[in-house]
C-alpha cells in the first residue's frame, strides 16, 4: 500500500512528500456505554490509514483518494467545501485547526487504506486522525493528542453528519502495540491496561448485513436512558448519567418506568461494570473471564437492549457450540461483526464451521479479519 501511495503521489504531482498513518480500532467490551457516562475499552489494530502529504505553496488542498481513484481540489475557507463525501473529511480536519488558531496552507496528498468499510472498525475515524496528527506534525503547531482527538470527533459533527462520541478518534490517536485503553468517557481519563493473549487470536467475524433500524434506534435506546436517569434522579439528584446509578437505585424506579426503559437501564448498568470487571481480568491474564464477560455483553444487547439481529446471535451461538473462549456482537449493532477470542488451537475448525453453516442459513459467507493491537497515529516516513 505504502508502495502503491508513494508511485500514486509522485506522479500527480512529480515530488515526493512524508507519509504519515493511523489506524482503526476494536472496542473488547463496554457497547453503548459512551453516551451514559461510563466506560469503553478499544484497542488501535494493525489496519488503517496512510497519507502521504507535501505542503504546496497554494492554498488549495489536491487530494487523491487512491481506493476510490478519485481526485479533489479545494481551498480551505468554508464557502469552498468540497461534495465528496472522502474530501469532506480531510476538509473538515482542516477548518476544525483553523477554528482553534492552527495556521495551515495548501498541500498535496494521497491516501488509502486497509481498514475494512462498515465492518465497525472507524475507517473515518482512521482517516481524520491521519489528517489531523499529519498536519500538526507538518506545521509544528503544537496541539496536543486529545485536542487532535476533537479534531476528529468535530469534523464527524459538523462536517459529516455524524454525532459520535470520542472512542474512535481516541483510540485512533493513543493506540499502543499490546494495550488496550480503558476510557472514562466523562472525565476522559484514560488508562493503558496490556493485552498480549498468548495461545487466543482476536478476529473479528463480518456478518455483511446492516439493517436499516440503526440510527433511529440508537436514538430510542439514548432516549431510553435518560428517561431512567430523570425517574431515579427525583429520589437521587446526585446521579448524573446512568454511570451513576446502580441496580438498587433502578429497582427502586421500576414501577415508573416503562418495561423497555427499564431494560434499557439494566444492560447499561451491568455493562459499566463488566468493563471494569474485564480491566481486573487482564491485570490478572485471566482470559476466560474476559470472555465470559464478552458473552454477557452480546446476551445483553441482544435481549435486554435488542440491538444485535439473527446473523450476529447465530455467529455468537456458533462461536460457543465451537468452545470459542468469548464473542460478542461489536459496535452498536443490527449489522456489522462479532469480535471473537479463540485459542489458536480451535481457530481452524472455529472459521471452517462458521463460514460452513452462516452460508448455509443466509446464503453468503461471512468476512473474517484476523487483528492485532497496534500503535496509534504517527510518522512513518
Amino acid at each position: 500500500m505504502r508502495q502503491e501511495i508513494r508511485t500514486k503521489f509522485k506522479e500527480l504531482f512529480h515530488t515526493e512528500g512524508e507519509l504519515y498513518a493511523s489506524p482503526g480500532r476494536i472496542n473488547l467490551i463496554g457497547e453503548h456505554t459512551d453516551y451514559n457516562g461510563g466506560f469503553v475499552f478499544p484497542g488501535a489494530v494493525d489496519k488503517g490509514m496512510i497519507a502521504e502529504i507535501k505542503p504546496n505553496g497554494s492554498n488549495k488542498v489536491k487530494a487523491f483518494a487512491l481506493d476510490l481513484n478519485e481526485y479533489a481540489e479545494f481551498g480551505l475557507t468554508e464557502e469552498e467545501a468540497p461534495t465528496a463525501s472522502w474530501a469532506r473529511y480531510i476538509f473538515g480536519v482542516c477548518r476544525e485547526i483553523i477554528k482553534r488558531g492552527g495556521k495551515i496552507e495548501g498541500f498535496d496528498t494521497v491516501f488509502s487504506g486497509d481498514v475494512p468499510l462498515g465492518a465497525g472498525m472507524s475507517s473515518s475515524a482512521a482517516l481524520e486522525s491521519t489528517y489531523a496528527f499529519a498536519l500538526n506534525d507538518l506545521y509544528n503547531l503544537g496541539i496536543d493528542k486529545f485536542e487532535l482527538a476533537k479534531i476528529g470527533q468535530a469534523t464527524e459533527h459538523n462536517y459529516c453528519g455524524v454525532n459520535c462520541g470520542i472512542m474512535d478518534q481516541f483510540a485512533s490517536v493513543f493506540g499502543k502495540a499490546g494495550s488496550l485503553i480503558r476510557l472514562d468517557c466523562r472525565s476522559l481519563e484514560y488508562k493503558y491496561y496490556p493485552f498480549n493473549p498468548v495461545g487466543y487470536k482476536l478476529v473479528l467475524l463480518d456478518s455483511v448485513v446492516k439493517h436499516e433500524l440503526a440510527s433511529s434506534a440508537y436514538n430510542k435506546r439514548r432516549q431510553s436512558c435518560e428517561n431512567v436517569v430523570e425517574a431515579i434522579r427525583r429520589r437521587h439528584p446526585e446521579v448524573e448519567f446512568l454511570r451513576d446509578a446502580s441496580m438498587e437505585m433502578l429497582n427502586e424506579v421500576k414501577g415508573e418506568v416503562s418495561a423497555e426503559d427499564y431494560m434499557r437501564a439494566e444492560y447499561v448498568i451491568e455493562e459499566i461494570q463488566r468493563v471494569l470487571d474485564v480491566c481486573a481480568a487482564l491485570e490478572k491474564g485471566d482470559y476466560e473471564t474476559v470472555g465470559q464477560k464478552m458473552y454477557e455483553t452480546h446476551h445483553g444487547m441482544s435481549k435486554l437492549y435488542e440491538v444485535s439481529c439473527e446473523e450476529l446471535d447465530f455467529l455468537n451461538d456458533i462461536a460457543k457450540e465451537c468452545g470459542v473462549t468469548g464473542s460478542r456482537v461489536m459496535g452498536g449493532g443490527f449489522g456489522g461483526c462479532t469480535i471473537n477470542l479463540v485459542k489458536e488451537e480451535l481457530y481452524d475448525n472455529f472459521v471452517h464451521k462458521a463460514f460452513t453453516a452462516y452460508k448455509e442459513r443466509f446464503g453468503h459467507e461471512p468476512k473474517l479479519y484476523d487483528v492485532v493491537i497496534s500503535d496509534g497515529s504517527r510518522k512513518i516516513g
